[in-house]
This record gives structure tokens, sequence and C-alpha cells, in this order.
């Protein structure tokens, strides 16, 4: 065979990947992978529809809400640099079992302060949510640097997507058997043990995965190795400008924090109602998702990262404004599919521009990201909501959403001009 005749099996090779809509899953590993976190995603979710009922109908505060995010995103925050550091320099799999135990051991926690009705039950809430926040800020750098040593480069943009998948699988399942099995169980007791059982699931599963040849970060513990992470992404402008779109536009355009006071006081709905609703956006971004692994990569992934993030707020003022709960719950939907467009994008490059010994800092650092939009931006919502009103909380964040999309398509004109991810491949 001629070399011009290997190049092109090669490319041909290279092509039938990236159409493979399942490239990533034919492994076993990252399958194993996958199928574990799906259940700790599952676990997660049912715990936060748990929490946000029970604690609004033991308080009624809209304060107390946002503090469920506050909660576990400082510690994260906090930890954010030896979480990444710690994931280059020793190996990934024991951190993240340990983190998972932790995960299933204070759900378990906060079954038994749920059953005993304890009277500073809000107090102890928060200390297990912080134990949970500070389990998260080891387990996000450590599995995401582990999950793609399971498989090849040339499957990254598959795995994003599958990775994205598998996260809106739980998050429609998770709020939907919540919200169901407090209407059963006639509270969140029962919730909190079905999600410590999944944790204790996930970590059996987990501990079968093979972990890959490692090459441990050499460095010593310093100021210098623990901000390489933060010094890479601000060098890659492109890497910064993605995670900071999508961070910004959660932070301000996220309602599902205040979810449970739509559900109650605006829309007039019970509980199960509101697992529906926060199930919403996940159904929409999984149909994007299972879409974007069958569609060719997007051609102009720029212009589409910066739309999507516009359509996202304009969503997010309709749903603010909504009297009826059907159009409430199409708006949350959309808003996940134009939500999952960005996370594929932005998790795609990062991976794609990342050394493998810095993978763990980075990732810490997309973690801190997310955690902000997530956790962060439920507090600010849940803040906005107490002086200003849900409603206003809400549409107010769509608009801010739409002025950081155009404020970052002028910031970063290099975002705008970005083609396939493909193309800037290490």
């Amino acid at each position: 065979m001629s070399l011009n005749d290997q190049k092109l099996k090669k490319l041909r090779e290279a092509e039938a990947t990236q159409q493979d809509a399942f490239a990533a899953l034919r492994f076993r590993d990252y399958r194993l992978f996958t199928i574990g976190r799906t259940l700790l995603f599952t676990s997660s979710q049912m715990q936060t529809v748990a929490l946000g009922w029970e604690l609004y109908d033991r308080t009624g505060s809209a304060l107390v809400l946002g503090g469920i995010g506050l909660a576990q995103v400082l510690p994260a925050i906090l930890l954010t640099l030896v979480a990444g550091h710690v994931a280059d320099k020793y190996h990934r799999k024991p951190i993240m079992l340990f983190a998972m135990l932790i995960f299933a051991l204070c759900s378990l926690g906060l079954a038994i302060i749920s059953y005993t009705r304890a009277p500073n039950a809000v107090v102890l809430i928060y200390t297990i949510l912080v134990l949970t926040g500070i389990a998260k800020a080891f387990l996000k750098p450590a599995s995401d640097a582990l999950m793609f040593q399971l498989i090849p480069v040339e499957v990254f943009t598959n795995a994003a997507t599958w990775n994205s998948s598998s996260f809106q699988i739980a998050s429609v399942v998770g709020p939907a058997l919540g919200g169901f099995a407090i209407a059963v169980l006639k509270g969140a007791t029962g919730v909190y043990l079905l999600a410590g059982f999944a944790g204790f699931l996930c970590l059996i599963l987990m501990a079968t995965i093979s972990e890959p040849k490692f090459t441990p970060s050499k460095e010593p513990i310093s100021l210098k190795a623990l901000v390489a992470g933060a010094t890479f992404v601000w060098k890659n402008q492109l890497i910064l400008a993605a995670i900071s779109l999508d961070m910004f536009a959660v932070l301000l355009g996220g309602a599902v924090a205040l979810l449970p006071i739509f559900a109650k006081d605006i829309l007039r709905v019970g509980p199960f109602e509101l697992g529906c609703l926060q199930a919403a956006p996940s159904i929409g971004a999984l149909i994007m998702a299972v879409s974007l692994a069958y569609l060719p990569p997007l051609r102009k992934a720029g212009k589409a990262l910066l739309w999507s993030v516009i359509g996202f707020g304009v969503v997010t003022i309709i749903f603010g404004l909504s009297r009826w709960y059907w159009l409430s719950l199409l708006m949350l939907a959309l808003s996940g599919a134009l939500d999952a467009i960005s996370v594929v994008i932005r998790h795609t490059l990062v991976q794609i521009r990342t050394p493998d010994n810095l993978r763990g800092r980075v990732a810490a650092i997309n973690s801190v990201f997310i955690s902000a939009s997530n956790e962060l931006g439920g507090f600010e919502s849940g803040l906005a909501a107490a002086f200003l009103g849900p409603v206003v909380a809400v549409v107010g964040g769509g608009i801010g959403t739409i002025v950081v999309a155009i404020a970052a398509a002028y910031i970063w004109p290099e975002m705008r001009k970005l083609g396939t991810l493909e193309e800037y491949k290490q």
C-alpha cells in the first residue's frame, strides 16, 4: 500500500469515527464511567428537588432556597486550586471514589435530619451541604480528567456530547423521581435515602473501571503549581471566552433555584408538577445533545454559542412572565436545549486544547465557572427574589444574559470567528 493510500485510509477512518454517534460508548471503561455518573447525577437531582421543597415548606424563604447553592459553591471555589493540583499529582480514581463515598454518606445524613425534624434543621442541612461542596471540589477535576483518559482524542467531541446527554438524562429522571417520591412518601426523607442508595451503587460501578496509565505531575505543591491551570485558561482566550460566557448566562438567566416559588405561589401546582418543571430543561437539553451526536460537527461553533446564549435569555424572560404552566414548561425545555449547545462547545474546546498534565487543574477552574453559574447563580436568584420578587428577578436575569452575550461578542472577536472545533486540536 502506498503512502498516499495509507493517508487516505486513515482519513476515512477518522471521518467514520466522527460520524459514529456511539463512538465514545464503544469503549468499555468510558461506558461504565458514563453509567456510573448518570446514577450519581440522578441521585443528586432527586436530592435537589427534595431540598428545595422541604426548605421552602419549612421556612417560606426565597433567601433560604438561594442558600442551598451558596453552601455548596463556596467550598468548591475555595478548594479549586488545591483540588486541581491533587488531581494532577495523584491517581484520579481513588480521589473520585472517596468523594463519591462522602456524597452517599451526606445523603444519609440529610435523611436522618429530615426524619427527626430537628428544630435547627436548616443549620444542619447547610452543614451537610458544605461537606457535599468539599467532596464536589475534589470529584469534578478528578473525574473529568480521568474520563478523557479512557478514550482517544478522536472521539472527544462525541464523548462531550454523550457526557452532556447522560447528565441531561439524569436531570430528567432525577427531578421527576424526586417530585413523585415526595408526593407518594409524604416528605423528603425517603428521597434522601434513595439518593444515598444510588450513590453507593455508583461507587461500586466506578470501582470496576481500570484506571489507565497515568504520569503524575512532578511539580511540588507551590503557588506556581496551584495557579498553573488558571494561567493556562487566561492565556487561551477562546477557552476563557467560552467558559465565561456560559457562566454569566446561567448565573444571570438561571431560574431553577426559584422553581419551588413559581410552582407554589405563581403557577399554583404541586410537588409532582415541580419535579416536571425542574426536569423540563434537561428534557430539552437531552433532545439537543442527542441531535448534536447525530448531526455533522458545527461549522460555525462560535456564532452557534453566541446565538444559543441570546436565545437562552429570551426564553428565560418569557418564562418569568408566564402564568400558564404548559408555557412555562415549554420555555424551560427550550432553555435546556439552548444551554446544551453551549455545554458541548465549551467542554469539547477545553478538553481538546488542554495537555494531560494540566487536565486536573484546568478541570478545577472549569468546575468553578460551572459552580458559580449553577450554585452561586441560585443564591443570586434567591437574593434578587427576596428584594425584587421572583418575576422581576427572572426577567431581569434574562435581559442581563442577552447583554452579556452581546458584550462577549465584542470583547472576544475571535469567538465570532470560531469554526469547527476539530480545527483546534493540539
